[in-house]
């Protein structure tokens, strides 16, 4: 059977998690290993804490802490809130073990003995306030690249660049604020150069990758690659095994990822294992999720120091994700702004949690959390579309079947429609799954879903149950086997809650055999599982509660009330941005009969001079309203693409403006 040895970089010991983290890596990796484990795949999931480096001692220094203190404080914290989310790790570790000093300190002296690692005298920046050298993290300036403030001395977070801290413009002690000096020293390169070729041709093999993941890895190498310093003079971290590096450690970024290799060998012997049957076994598929600002660690100098070493596997897949943000810009730690997931957790339940940030995972691009759509999804799709779902289904199956199953065809009209639209779209969750689509892949399951409150909207059990109970038995046998391929389909999202709704189905660990075959046994006794998600703005047990049984869920118009709508199309002449509007834009709109002023949120998907000049289809006969105090006289027609981005529905540049549309 294959493997598959999942990793999600190692958090920081320096903070809590945020939000930000969560969408990084943490969850995309959970929702992937509990799919693999539904397929029945061999699969372990490692992570740990990073206990090492700059960030911790600064954090220390602030809390007045020994960096022991800070990181046995965080990693528990850390712990506790990965494991309130739902986030299984085969194991959770941590860095500042015995076995990790062990395996890093044999890794430096392996490659170092291998030629890849060489002695350099140089010239460093020493703070005469604080009295000491100062590590690339404690070094702040303007980036010679890009000129953003605030860049450190290893990399620019704005623009991505890996930085040398002499490059940097006006630098800064992060500790006093003081302009450091250059005082002679010496340090220890891993010289990359010597692997660029081996490096390269291993990254141009990575053709399945995303695209910014991979082009970002193979610009290092096209660029050029530099010897890379990699001890630094700390009191805490890794201690260089050589004599005359007393009062050096190894610089974070190297040891960090033998952590993966350390952890899994805590594992290991936790769980009478074989660590090297995961790590030199070339069968193996190895799979680091981890954020954008990991992918020069872990797509070039990581590999690096895999090829260099020789006797590990390297990475297959490395899905990293971009940065999910919040107005104001990316969340960070050590910046104290972020929306910090423990907050959360006290406020939501976590598949909640879970299933907002899922719903806005930064797959391709940056994306933006936003409270009040968290809340109104929350309520639309999990309240709405699932929980009622569930619930309305439940209440049948109970009043009439007493909970027993009935016996049911899966055969007839309304079931091969369903069935149908259903079964095409697990042929691409199955697809999007293992492409690590996963925002895509829930907004699939949330439609499957949806097709299944149609089906009951058209059959109206409700109605045909007081007529002939066989054939409503048949409408409620078919929900109720859709609602446990929902059960198996929603388990790596929704993990609590589907476990709740699996009890009462009589069910244990999912298997993607239901999926091939989710039909019940007649007769078996289920029994009514409670509430599965509570509105967040309103209580959803009254509403079910006052819900009749004849009314269905969804309200359709009938062909004569679409008929009102007048669609026309409109030539766009002027864009203007709305004051303290950052998704709206007012447009001037003519209609052939008049020009219209329209307000549409699409400022973050288009340019002004993208619009400018369109022709575009509006509802014309749309009640006006203010929108930030300006009177909106029309819609604009628009679709969503499944990366989010809005599409605006457009014409032919010759169609006239005010001719109608079909």
């Amino acid at each position: 059977m294959e493997k598959i040895l999942v990793t999600s970089a190692l958090p920081y010991a320096n903070g809590p998690l945020h939000l930000g983290h969560i969408a990084g890596c943490y969850l995309p990796s959970d929702i992937y290993v509990r799919y693999l484990r539904i397929k029945g795949k061999k699969v372990i999931h490692i992570c740990g804490t990073d206990e090492h480096g700059v960030p911790i001692t600064i954090s220390a220094e602030k809390e007045n802490k020994t960096p022991q203190e800070l990181v046995d404080y965080y990693y528990e914290i850390i712990k506790n809130s990965f494991e309130k989310l739902g986030i299984s790790f085969e194991y959770f570790g941590r860095t500042s073990t015995e076995r990790h000093k062990k395996l890093s300190q044999e890794f430096f002296l392996k490659i170092y003995e291998k030629g890849y690692i060489e002695k350099r005298e140089e010239k460093n920046y020493y703070c005469e306030n604080c009295k000491r050298f100062l590590p690339d993290r404690y070094i702040e300036g303007t980036c010679p690249h890009c000129g953003a403030e605030g860049a450190r001395g290893d990399q620019c977070e704005s623009c991505g660049r890996w930085l040398e801290a002499f490059e940097l413009l006006n630098p800064k002690c992060k500790i006093c604020g003081n302009t450091p000096v250059l005082k002679d020293t010496f340090n220890y390169y891993f010289l990359l150069p010597k692997l660029k070729d081996d490096l390269k041709k291993w990254l141009e093999e990575k053709e399945n990758w995303k695209d910014f993941v991979r082009n970002f890895a193979l610009s290092w190498t096209t660029e050029g690659l530099r010897a890379r310093s990699i001890t630094r003079d700390l009191s805490w971290g890794v201690p260089v095994p050589l004599e005359e590096a007393e009062g050096k450690v190894l610089y974070v970024w190297f040891d960090a990822p033998i952590g993966y290799i350390s952890i899994t060998q805590e594992w290991a012997n936790k769980n009478n294992e074989n660590w090297e049957d995961w790590w030199k076994n070339k069968e193996v598929k190895l799979i680091h999720f981890l954020g954008k600002d990991n992918i020069v660690f872990h797509a070039v100098i990581w590999p690096a120091m895999l090829i260099a070493h020789g006797e590990y596997i390297l990475p297959d897949e490395i899905p990293a994700n971009q940065y999910l943000v919040m107005k104001g810009g990316k969340m960070s730690t050590s910046r104290g702004m972020a929306l910090w997931l423990d907050d959360f957790l006290d406020r939501y339940p976590a598949d909640y949690v879970r299933f907002g940030v899922a719903r806005v995972l930064p797959e391709t691009k940056d994306s933006e959390f936003s409270l009040e759509d968290f809340e109104r999804e929350c309520d639309t799709y999990l309240a709405n579309d699932i929980g009622n779902l569930v619930s309305r289904v439940f209440r049948l199956f109970e009043k009439y079947f007493n909970n027993r199953v009935p016996e049911g065809e899966t055969s007839g009209e309304y079931e091969n429609r369903m069935w149908e639209i259903i079964n095409s779209k697990i042929v691409k969750i199955e697809k999007n799954f293992e492409s690590f689509k996963f925002r895509q892949t829930l907004q699939d399951i949330i439609e499957i879903a949806q097709e299944v409150n149609r089906y009951i909207d058209f059959t109206k059990p409700w109605d045909v149950l007081k007529k002939d109970k066989e054939e409503g038995g048949k409408i409620i046998y078919n929900s109720l086997s859709a609602i446990r391929l929902l059960s198996v389909l929603l388990y790596p999202y929704l993990p609590f809650t589907m476990k709740t709704l699996r009890d009462s189905l009589n069910l244990g660990e999912p298997s993607w055999d239901e999926v091939k075959n989710p039909f019940l046994n007649e007769g078996e006794v289920l029994k009514s599982p409670p509430i599965l998600f509570p509105r967040i703005r309103g209580k959803v047990k009254e509403e079910v509660t006052e819900e009749k049984e004849e009314e269905p869920k969804e309200e359709y118009i009938t062909y004569e009330e679409f008929r009102k709508v007048k669609l026309v199309v409109g030539k766009v002449l002027n864009v203007y941005d709305i004051e303290g509007a950052d998704k709206l834009y007012k447009l001037e709109v003519d209609t052939g009969d008049r020009v219209r002023t329209i307000v549409a949120g699409i400022r973050e998907h288009y340019k002004k001079e993208e619009l400018e000049g369109k022709n575009i289809i509006i509802v014309a006969n749309l009640k006006p309203r203010k929108i930030r105090g300006i009177l909106s006289e029309g819609m604009l027609l628009a679709a969503e693409d499944k990366d989010g981005r809005v599409i605006i529905l457009t014409t032919e540049k010759e169609t006239e403006p005010g001719l109608g549309v079909l």
